[in-house]
């Protein structure tokens, strides 16, 4: 049985961003499981505009090919994790456009979350669960959230993600959560394609 494939999504693109630092921790993390097949997924690779199709992706075919490169992108993954900034008590613009600019991708797939900002970014982990089950997602209930005078340490060149020994036992916490209900859904998903294909 192949290894689930885990995306690592990281949730800003500006310049002198902080994402790329929890988003290479949690993926060395999840790389030394040996039990999922990760890569990083960095929106600046899908330049999206912000939304202006005519309709959904839920309900009609998107115009853009960076869009359809993203479906596809998302379309071959089997769960998510997603680096969170906090803007505002919210996330960041970028990454909730991306997650619009899909749907039926992102279906019955994990979500789980790195927040961080004030206050470990939870209010936009938070939102972005909401997001999550709107997509027919299933966000769990474990996050890592790195918050302020972490991120302080690190930008300062004081400490490394991976010297944090309450953020290396919580992201082991969640990512045994959502390992588990990600084989889950991916036994769910392939249940669901053999008896489609045994009652056509």
């Amino acid at each position: 049985m192949s290894k689930p494939k885990i995306g690592i999504v990281i949730g800003s693109t500006r310049e002198g961003r902080f994402g790329d630092k929890p988003a290479n921790w949690i993926y060395e993390i999840a790389k030394a499981r040996g039990d999922i097949d990760v890569e990083l997924v960095d929106l600046r690779d899908f330049p999206l505009p912000f939304f202006d199709e005519p309709a959904s992706p839920a309900w009609a075919p998107s115009r853009s090919e960076i869009a359809q490169k993203w479906q596809k992108k998302v379309a071959s993954l089997d769960g998510f994790i997603f680096t969170a900034a906090e803007y505002n008590r919210g996330p960041t613009a970028v990454l909730k456009n991306a997650i619009d600019y899909a749907y039926n991708e992102w279906n019955k797939k994990t979500a789980a979350f790195v927040g961080y900002g004030g206050v470990g970014g939870a209010r936009a982990v938070e939102q972005l669960r909401l997001n999550a089950v709107e997509l027919q997602m299933a966000p769990i209930r474990a996050g890592v959230h790195i918050v302020w005078a972490d991120m302080l340490a690190v930008m300062q060149g004081e400490k490394k993600l991976g010297e944090l020994e309450h953020l290396n036992k919580g992201a082991s916490d969640m990512l045994d959560q959502f390992v588990w209900w990600t084989k889950a859904l991916v036994a769910a998903r392939k249940a669901e394609i053999a008896e489609e294909s045994i009652a056509a």
